[in-house]
Parts: structure tokens; C-alpha cells; sequence
């Protein structure tokens, strides 16, 4: 099992849960509206920096991963724009 965690514009999420139905995947956690700052700039929520960012989990058997970060690659890479991310973990025990 996998943990996958997806960070995009939120204007941009829906793309990612999409895709993550798509590829049969049952269950993911949404958090909307994230604020920081990173390589893209400053989202912050504000009239001076009005974007934010979404996150999505979702745990992953690993026999899935490979097809759903390919189809992210392919069908979500320049939609969901250069801010979107994607982290892997892996999971020693699900409780």
C-alpha cells in the first residue's frame, strides 16, 4: 500500500479527482484550501496573493500506483498546471 499525496491549485482539483475515480481508487481525503508558499509564489488566500492550493490523500494499493500516476502524467501534467505535485509514501501498517 501506498499513500499519495497530490498538491495542485484548487481551481485545478477537480481534474485530480477525476482521475483518481477513474482509476478505481475508493477513498481519498480532501483538504480545499491550503495556504503557503513555494515555487510558484505566494497562496495566500488575500487580495495580494489570491490562489490556494488543494491537497488530496488517497492510499494506494501498489499494484495501482504506477497506472494512476501515469494517467496524472498524461491527462491531468498541463491542465492541473507546473504547480501540481505529487508525493509517495509508503505504508508499513494500516490499521
Amino acid at each position: 500500500m501506498k499513500l499519495v499525496m497530490m498538491i495542485v491549485e484548487s481551481s485545478h482539483k477537480e481534474e485530480l479527482e477525476v482521475l483518481i475515480n477513474r482509476n478505481d481508487i475508493v477513498g481519498y481525503t480532501e483538504i480545499p484550501e491550503v495556504l503557503g508558499a513555494g515555487e510558484s509564489g505566494f497562496r495566500m488566500g488575500s487580495a495580494a496573493f489570491p490562489k490556494t492550493s488543494s491537497i488530496i490523500f488517497t492510499i494506494v494499493a501498489a499494484g495501482k500506483l504506477r497506472a494512476l500516476v501515469d494517467d496524472i502524467k498524461s491527462s491531468c501534467g498541463d491542465a492541473c498546471g507546473k504547480t501540481l505535485k505529487v508525493v509517495v509514501w509508503g505504508i508499513e501498517e494500516l490499521i
